[in-house]
């Protein structure tokens, strides 16, 4: 039995279609494997705020999380985005539990930095909750939320989300399902294997910057905490799940 977390990009939940068929896609993966998902939804949150009359303000890539934000983070993560994948995936079949990193303690975080408000940055991870869904036949979905043991809420990047919950749960496999078939070189080609090394040689190059910088900081990341293998693909391409954990070569493959 493999152990896998799979994240999800909020671009790939926006569209009930995409969401239907990722689920359906994870769901048929689950029989054999302990599986649980991490998902984003930074385009949603971008859409609710602007309906409010709210403009979204980015420092570094990271959304300013005001008292005003945090509220609609709460409403939009851990509410109608993850309402909705948990929906998609018992539409398939499956038995989701929709969470966020504040249940049971599940992710920790503190402020990254003041000038952003409620961003945090994940401390600590405590996998039991997930341990014991998974062993029931239960699927996790988690919304990038957490929190601290005063009661503090915090706007987490999906990505590092993903890598807190991996590592505890010390899972052998993290897959990035995203917007882009996988990490490039300077010429536009898919890298299909990485080490570590060649990753920070990316980000340093300026190769490697926004999106696919966080991807792959936070792959070498978890790889420090034993996490065997992390990949990053397509999730817009068809049958994509079960074809990452044939090892086909697709997307791009990060190792130790």
């Amino acid at each position: 039995m493999s152990r896998l977390l799979i994240k999800l990009g909020g671009t790939l939940l926006d569209a009930e279609d995409s969401r239907l068929r990722l689920a359906r896609e994870i769901a048929d993966a689950a029989p054999g494997n302990e599986i649980a998902v991490v998902h984003g939804g930074g385009k949603q949150m971008t859409r609710f705020l602007a309906e409010r009359g709210v403009e979204s303000q980015f420092v570094n890539g990271l959304r300013v999380t005001d008292p005003s934000v945090i509220d609609a983070v709460v409403k939009v993560f851990r509410g109608s985005v993850n309402t909705d994948l948990v929906t998609a995936f018992r539409a398939v079949g499956a038995r989701p539990v929709g969470l966020s990193g504040i249940d049971a303690g599940l992710v920790n975080a503190e402020v990254l930095d003041p000038q952003l408000g409620q961003v945090g940055r994940p401390v600590s991870s405590d996998a039991r909750l997930l341990e014991l869904l998974t062993h029931s036949g239960y699927l996790p979905v988690v919304a990038c939320v957490a929190g601290d043991d005063s009661g503090k809420i915090f706007n987490i990047n999906a990505d590092q989300m993903a890598v807190a919950c991996a590592a505890s749960f010390r899972v052998h496999k993290l897959l990035f399902l995203t917007d882009v078939d996988g990490v490039k070189d300077s010429g536009g080609n898919i890298l299909s294997t990485l080490t570590a090394q060649q990753c920070r040689e990316l980000i340093a190059s300026g190769v490697a910057t926004g999106g696919m910088q966080a991807k792959l900081e936070s792959a070498c990341e978890v790889l420090k905490q034993g996490v065997g293998e992390v990949r990053i693909a397509s999730g817009a391409r068809a049958g994509i799940v079960k074809e990452l954990l044939d090892s086909a070569n697709i997307g791009t493959r990060i190792i130790a």
